[in-house]
């Protein structure tokens, strides 16, 4: 068995670029709305007699993951009601595989 990776066909490269530009666009959206929610929370806030710090960065992406996380599973994301228990697990081990393959050992 050849350990060699196979070359693309025409085809395969024209679609490998179409889906890299479109990922690419679509996380530069999502990063941006998640910077946007940030400024204009933290905007709107100073109108109040909000005393705490406004909500982080950190706070949007944990929302935008679980909403995304509960849509993924075949659940709703304003209720986190229903979803596919077996497709969870499925994907909290991928994530766990990213993890251990990605993070362990990486300093």
């Amino acid at each position: 068995m050849s350990d060699s990776c196979p070359v693309p066909t025409a085809a395969q490269r024209q679609y490998m670029e179409i889906d890299e530009k479109a990922r690419n666009a679509m996380m530069a959206k999502i990063y941006k709305a998640i910077e946007d929610a940030t400024v204009e929370a933290a905007e709107e806030l100073k109108s109040t007699e909000w005393t705490d710090a406004p909500p982080a960065y950190e706070y949007f992406v944990s929302v935008a993951h679980q909403k995304l996380f509960v849509h993924l599973c075949g659940g709703d994301p304003e209720t986190f009601k229903g979803g596919d228990p077996e497709l969870a697990g499925h994907i909290l081990k991928n994530g766990q595989n990213i993890v251990d393959h990605y993070f362990i050992g990486k300093k």
